[in-house]
Order: structure tokens, then C-alpha cells, then sequence
């Protein structure tokens, strides 16, 4: 049982990969991501608290400023290489098979493939700024699912199919996070940008709208003949569906957070006229209480939080959340907040 496996596994590996990027930097084996992807998970949930438990959080708001302008940097120039070198000069958005040859510009695809893979290893430092910070109501599980995945899921498509029809998935969310790191850049600058940042509900919308373009631009190759290996349009679906559903669940329970906290702020005003006899507002009526899905998804916190946020209390960031208590730290009223400013202590 096990030397099949074995030999599976180096058929697979030899027989079926694309041979030009077996000798490139991490791609002769799965496992050094692996090891990397697990390492991360450990860091930051684990290791990481625990280091800083005793300390006070870092102060990086110089470094966050540096770290969001190189991440628009980096998810500028691969998105400028899957533009130039693919979509916008000749990729066919029902059918594109991937260019195995050695052609410039087929290397070209290729080696834009494995920047996008190396990229997902950069945006680790999001977590590692949270918890260097102690903001551990940031790292959720959704937020370490993201993270922890990408860079695995990633590594098997520069493995196998590095060109070719997949790469829309890299064009679309690379434009995101030019869009999302310029935010985050420049809310990390501090509160007098404010002004600038109206766009900052729309980000939410736009991550949406990308799950929703990848769905639709994978599940072509279901219903279509096209010279393209369909397990890797069903990974790429099953991306899609599953970050699509992780959203809805974390847009239904921030927008269920803010409902509950106006319900409880307004009662407590009710009490408090009825205390002192002023008149007590009226209730709202439900047909203007009920707004559309996209109307109440603008006023919802980013999809995947900003390194940069609005708690200034020192007082929650004595001691990581341990045991059952991570749970609720995780999903608290803060993890729902808006992230658009630096906390205090970081402007400090």
C-alpha cells in the first residue's frame, strides 16, 4: 500500500509536472511549503502569543507605512506581468490552455506564476504584525485559513499548470490587493487621512465581487472542451464557493454585531428619558430598517482586516486570549470594528 503510494506520488510528480520550474526555488517538493504554511499557523497562534505575553505591544507605524507601499508595489508589478504578458495581450477569457514551451513569452507567464506564489509568503506579515501588536481579535480563523492556504494552493498550480487559464485568479486578486494595501497605507499615516479614505466601504464589495468572477470564470471549463486540466478549475471552484461562504458568515455576524449593539444603545437611552421623564424616541419603522444585501455589505468591515485599526486601550492587550477564552476574543465586537487608523500606542 505505501510503495504505491510512493510511486504515485513520483509519477505525479515527474511525469506530470511541468518540467521547466522543477529546479526553481521551492518547487521540487510540496513539503518546504508546507512545513512553511504550518510554521506560520504555529507562529501566530501559539508561539507568538506566548512570547508576547509579558511585553507591551510593538510600535510599527513606520514599518506598517513601508510594508502596505511595498505589498501595492509588489501586487503592482505581477499585476502589470499577468496584464501585459497574458490577459491584455491575447488570453482568450473562455478557453486558454497553458504555454508549456520555452517561448520568452511563455517564461514569462511562468515566472509571474511564481512571484505570485513567493507573494503569498509576503503577506504573512500581516498576521505576524498582529500579533506583535496584540491584536489578537485579528488573528481569526478565517484570517489564518486565508493565509495559511493560499501559499500550498498556489505552490501545485506553478507545479502544473503555470500559464493558462487559472492565472485570472492571480490578475483579479492581485488588482484587489493593490486596491486593499493602498488603503491600509494610507489609513496607517494617521487620522488626517480620513478625509481621503470615503472608498474604504466599497472594499468589501470588491472582494466579493472577485469570489464571484472567479466562480464564474472557472466553472467554463465544466461545460466547455478546453485543453486545460479541469482538477484544477474544480480547486480553483472550490476556492471561490469556500471564501464566498467564509465571507457570508463573517458579513452575517458583523452586520448581526451591529444590529445587537444599536438595539442595546438605544434601549439604554430609552431607559434613561423614561428615567428622567423625556419623551422616548419613536421606534423606526421596519420598511426603513430593512435595507438590500449590497446596501448593508458597503457598511461592513473589510473581508480580511487591515494591519491598522482603531483600539487605543492598553489595558486588552495585557495577556493573549488562552483556551475557551480565544474563542470569544476572536470573535468579539472588536474583531467587527472598522479598521481604519492606527491605535494609539502606535501614534505614541
Amino acid at each position: 500500500m505505501l510503495n504505491t503510494v510512493i510511486e504515485g506520488y513520483n509519477t505525479l510528480m515527474n511525469d506530470y509536472s511541468d518540467k521547466r520550474v522543477n529546479d526553481w526555488f521551492l518547487m521540487s517538493s510540496p513539503l518546504p511549503t508546507m512545513i512553511m504554511c504550518l510554521t506560520y499557523a504555529f507562529i501566530v497562534k501559539i508561539l507568538g502569543p506566548r512570547l508576547m505575553r509579558d511585553r507591551k505591544p510593538f510600535q510599527l507605524r513606520k514599518t506598517l507605512i513601508v510594508y502596505n507601499l511595498l505589498q501595492v508595489i509588489f501586487s503592482s508589478w505581477i499585476f502589470f506581468e499577468a496584464w501585459d504578458g497574458a490577459w491584455g495581450n491575447g488570453y482568450s477569457l473562455r478557453c486558454e490552455p497553458v504555454d508549456y514551451s520555452t517561448s520568452p513569452a511563455a517564461m514569462r507567464i511562468a515566472r509571474g506564476c511564481w512571484w505570485y506564489y513567493f507573494s503569498k509568503f509576503t503577506e504573512f506579515f500581516d498576521t505576524f504584525f498582529f500579533v506583535m501588536r496584540k491584536k489578537y481579535d485579528q488573528v481569526s480563523t478565517l484570517h489564518v485559513i486565508h493565509h495559511g492556504i493560499m501559499p500550498m494552493s498556489v505552490w501545485f498550480g506553478v507545479k502544473f499548470t503555470p500559464g493558462g487559464h487559472s492565472t485570472f485568479f492571480g490578475l483579479l486578486n492581485t488588482f484587489v490587493h493593490i486596491i486593499m494595501y493602498s488603503y491600509y497605507m494610507l489609513a496607517a499615516i494617521g487620522p488626517q487621512m480620513q478625509k481621503y479614505l470615503w472608498w474604504k466601504k466599497y472594499l468589501t464589495v470588491l472582494q466579493m465581487v472577485q469570489f464571484i468572477m472567479v466562480f464564474i470564470h472557472a466553472s467554463q471549463l465544466l461545460f466547455t472542451e478546453c485543453d486545460y486540466p479541469k482538477a484544477f478549475a474544480w480547486i480553483i471552484l472550490m476556492h471561490a464557493v469556500m471564501f464566498y461562504f467564509l465571507f457570508y458568515n463573517f458579513y452575517q455576524q458583523s452586520y448581526k454585531k451591529r444590529e445587537d449593539k444599536k438595539k442595546v444603545a438605544q434601549k439604554k437611552k430609552d431607559d434613561d428619558d423614561r428615567a428622567h421623564n423625556r419623551p422616548v424616541d419613536l421606534p423606526v419603522p421596519a420598511s426603513n430598517q430593512n435595507k438590500s444585501f449590497w446596501s448593508n455589505l458597503t457598511s461592513t468591515p473589510c473581508f480580511l482586516p487591515a494591519v491598522t485599526d482603531t483600539d487605543g486601550s492598553d489595558e486588552m492587550y495585557s495577556r493573549p486570549p488562552v483556551n475557551g477564552a480565544a474563542c470569544s476574543a476572536f470573535m468579539s465586537d472588536d474583531s467587527f470594528r472598522n479598521r481604519a487608523f492606527v491605535s494609539k500606542s502606535a501614534n505614541a
